[in-house]
């Protein structure tokens, strides 16, 4: 009864080994399917069933048992690993974020100009700059038009001026000579008074 049991559970265990190869074409044949295989064409058929070698059944169960060992250890070992990169994944990703962080602020930094104490842009800095020069520009045109103004206003004044003493030194000479007239006049009249009351 237990060899019967041990053909059964190793046509099971073939079959299933045999639908794993046929499902996933892609892998490599292990050792336990090359055993399998060769095991199974080594069993001699007997009414149907194939009859196989107790000591080779065993021998393909122990191979099992290691293969099946070695293949958990190679998912531990390969676990541990996916766990360490995921570990290092994140903390690259951490590191990234740190480093990006440390861009953006040293890019700010680097952007921005100290004036009076308070940080600007470049652009803000150029803008205001420019604001500065432009209402330096504009002061200095009012005060050129201003200066002009008035200095045309004040030789305008001058000239009035000149044209005024002009005027007056013209009305000097003639009160002056309007004078001398009159007391020329004056005097002769009162020499003629003087030589009639004689």
């Amino acid at each position: 009864m237990s060899n019967k049991l041990y053909i059964v559970a190793a046509f099971v265990i073939a079959s299933v080994f045999q639908m794993n190869a046929q499902t996933d074409s892609l892998k490599t044949e292990t050792p336990i399917q090359d055993e399998f295989s060769a095991l199974i064409q080594e069993s001699n058929n007997y009414q149907g069933y194939k009859v196989v070698d107790y000591d080779k059944l065993i021998e393909l169960r122990n191979t099992t048992r290691n293969y099946i060992t070695e293949l958990k250890e190679e998912i531990v070992v390969q676990k541990n690993t996916v766990d360490q990169q995921n570990d290092e994944i994140q903390k690259l990703k951490s590191d990234l974020a740190a480093t990006q962080e440390n861009f953006d602020r040293v890019s700010e930094e680097k952007d921005a100009l100290m004036f009076l104490g308070m940080p600007f842009s470049k652009g803000g800095y150029k803008a205001m700059m420019w604001g500065i020069v432009g209402i330096l520009i504009a002061l200095l045109l009012i005060i050129f038009f201003r200066y002009k103004s008035s200095h045309s206003a004040t030789r305008e004044a001058q000239q009035k001026l000149n044209e005024t003493e002009k005027e007056f030194d013209a009305y000097r000479t003639k009160a002056l000579e309007k004078e001398q007239r009159l007391g020329r006049m004056l005097q002769d009249e009162k020499n003629k008074q003087g030589g009639t009351a004689q």
